[in-house]
């Protein structure tokens, strides 16, 4: 009697897609949370590229991000606190608080940036901290054998 040796189970050449079938990468919406890296280096992208010297309303700000970014909801709170945050930050590193100012305008809280030729390498730094910190929760993220974390 001879012992017959079950069919590989591994997984050999993927058959063609259907015709007609949809792309799987479609992403669900993000609501981005305060203190996260991800929401905050979005809204630090868009903070680098904002007028310098005049005020500019926080609404107008998280309007922008929410039209920049489709697949995510920024609300103002999140987008305060991480403004706060930067300002806490420039506070810390220049001993000043010129750099980044908020204050209560007409119609709510509006931001002023400092126009000197230290915000540009300043908020790329923080930006770069913000990236390493995403980096870092992928990398966490790709450690875990599954999605709960169990081992």
């Amino acid at each position: 009697m001879s012992l017959q040796m079950p069919p590989d189970p591994s997984l050999g050449p993927l058959r063609a897609r259907p015709s007609g079938m949809p792309e799987p990468d479609l992403a669900p919406p993000v609501v981005a949370e305060s203190q996260d890296p991800f929401s905050t280096l979005r809204i630090i992208e868009l903070f680098a590229r904002l007028p310098r010297g005049g005020p500019i309303a926080l609404r107008a700000i998280t309007d922008r991000l929410n039209a920049t970014h489709l697949d995510w909801l920024f609300s103002e709170r999140v987008v305060a606190d991480a403004v706060l945050q930067l300002q806490a930050n420039w506070m810390a590193d220049y001993r000043n608080s010129s750099g980044i100012v908020i204050e209560d305008g007409p119609t709510g809280a509006v931001v002023t940036i400092e126009d000197s030729a230290k915000v540009d390498p300043w908020i790329v730094r923080q930006a770069t901290r913000e990236a390493a910190a995403c980096r870092e929760v992928l990398l966490e993220f790709s450690r875990r054998d599954r999605t709960t974390g169990a081992d």
